[in-house]
């Protein structure tokens, strides 16, 4: 065991990154994988399980790494985690496992989630990973899953392994929900979540995609006419907010969600090999500072845009998005305008947009989620020169399922209200993830997944 410093991520070069959609971190080597394992304490009580919300056995796994037993780390990973290579790239492990790491407390925290994604890799290369495809005897009973993001996945993997006859219904062509198009190549590569899935169709999960709960069937027809005996339901939060300022519907304004379906899902990032254009201007607004704005902005440097603005009305401090996520941005060469806040966008005489009117603000007292309130400087305004801007101000629930399933009760925001284990109003009807709570992270909606999933089983069993 060792304290000290966690082992560097190697990465491409800012310069060279930020023009290609190749993977920016490039994963550790065993010998340093089995470094950083040497640095976990294996703690009688790991507060590192505690902070993850599927509840992975960290310091087993570790150890097994350790031993270069690597058969038993990954089997120790997926028997709580569906994703592993998904989670080691993309969970906030900083503000979970690593944040309650003992060794934390006098050094660096143990890197946890780049074990995790070494040992995913590696039993993906290998094919170490398939030794999980073992489940229980058939139940001889359908569960529906509505969505096939992180959520659904989770809780889709879970009841197949319980013995469940599991169909996903997805609305897209293509399943994984936001790992598949609200995240960039550069950070989560499709091959790698293609792989993910493959393993819940060797579980015999079925996925039929292009299909849209609440128009090709409702949740009423899956359980009275389809013959499912339960439904989950892990739509996410897919319909985009906007300021409703003046000039949003002008041609070069985006959703941070159209913008990033378009260039991750459709591939427009390979146009013309791929036939879905996107339009990306000289020099781009990227308006919100949480993860999603940096995937837009970095993935817009990368199509070429020559000057690319995060514009966030609060300062640095209260950004959002991953510490790695703005670092990155910024090695890649995006500008922050903090403090700033758009009032509109003024467009050209042919509709396109030539400009966003800003104005400056300075922080206050702290609001209700103890950020501290920007607030405007009066005769501050101004004009930013931009030909393109993305809205990414957060995301809501898509009212689709809600408005075909009248006895599903929702709240205000039209989330559906669930209890800790996922029932919703309706019997037999389930739902977690963002659908449920708002936008969240992906280890949050898994760990929904598999609340949900266990609480399904209670159900059938007892019905």
């Amino acid at each position: 065991m060792r304290g000290g410093l966690r082992n560097k991520m190697p990465e491409q070069a800012a310069e060279v990154r930020n023009k290609n959609f190749d993977e920016v971190a490039l994963g550790y080597l065993i010998e340093t994988a089995i470094d950083e394992a040497e640095r976990c304490l294996n703690c009688k009580n790991p507060r590192c399980v505690q902070g993850c919300p599927v509840n992975v056995d960290i310091p087993d796994f570790i150890q097994a790494l350790k031993e270069k037993n690597l058969n038993e780390a990954i089997r120790i990973l997926k028997n709580k985690n569906t994703l592993p290579a998904v989670c080691g790239r993309v969970c906030p492990q900083e503000s979970q496992c690593e944040k309650n790491c003992i060794l934390g407390i006098k050094c660096e925290p143990v890197a946890i989630g780049r074990l995790e994604r070494f040992v995913a890799d590696y039993a993906r290369i290998k094919g170490l990973d398939t030794i999980n495809a073992a489940k229980a005897e058939p139940k001889g009973k359908k569960v529906a899953i509505v969505g096939s993001g992180p959520s659904g996945l989770t809780a889709a993997g879970d009841l197949a392994k319980m013995g469940y006859d599991v169909t996903i219904f997805e609305a897209l062509h293509a399943p994984g929900g936001v790992l598949m198009y609200g995240i960039p190549q550069f950070r989560l590569p499709k091959e790698i979540v293609k792989h993910e899935i493959d393993q819940l169709k060797a579980l015999g999960v079925k996925i039929m995609p292009n299909v849209v709960i609440g128009r090709t069937f409702t949740i009423d027809e899956l359980m009275n006419e389809e013959g499912f005996s339960a439904v989950y339901i892990g739509t996410g939060a897919g319909l985009p907010h906007f300021m409703h300022i003046e000039g949003e519907n002008l041609n070069g304004v985006y959703s941070a969600n159209e913008f990033l379906t378009r260039v991750n899902l459709m591939r427009a990032y390979k146009f013309p090999q791929v036939a879905t254009p996107v339009y990306i201007g000289k020099s781009v607004a990227v308006v919100g500072a949480g993860n999603v704005a940096m995937d837009a902005a970095r993935t817009s440097k990368r199509l070429g845009a020559e000057k690319v603005y995060i514009v966030y009305r609060r300062s640095e401090d209260e950004m959002p998005a991953r510490k790695e996520e703005i670092e990155h941005a910024k090695e890649e060469g995006i500008e922050l305008r903090l403090l700033n806040n758009p009032t509109k966008i003024i467009g050209d005489e042919k509709g396109w947009v030539k400009g966003m009117e800003c104005v400056k603000m300075e922080l206050g007292e702290p609001d209700a989620s103890g950020r501290r309130s920007p607030v405007e400087i009066i005769g501050s305004e101004y004009v930013l020169p931009v030909d393109m801007v993305v809205m990414s101000i957060g995301q809501g629930p898509n009212p689709l399922i809600k408005a075909t399933t009248p006895n599903l009760e929702t709240n205000k925001r039209g989330n559906i209200n669930a209890d800790e284990n996922g029932q919703t109003s309706m019997p037999g009807v389930f739902a977690g993830g963002d659908i449920v709570t708002g936008a969240a992270t992906v280890i949050s909606a898994m760990g929904a997944g598999k609340k949900a999933a266990k609480a399904i089983d209670e159900y059938l069993s007892q019905k």
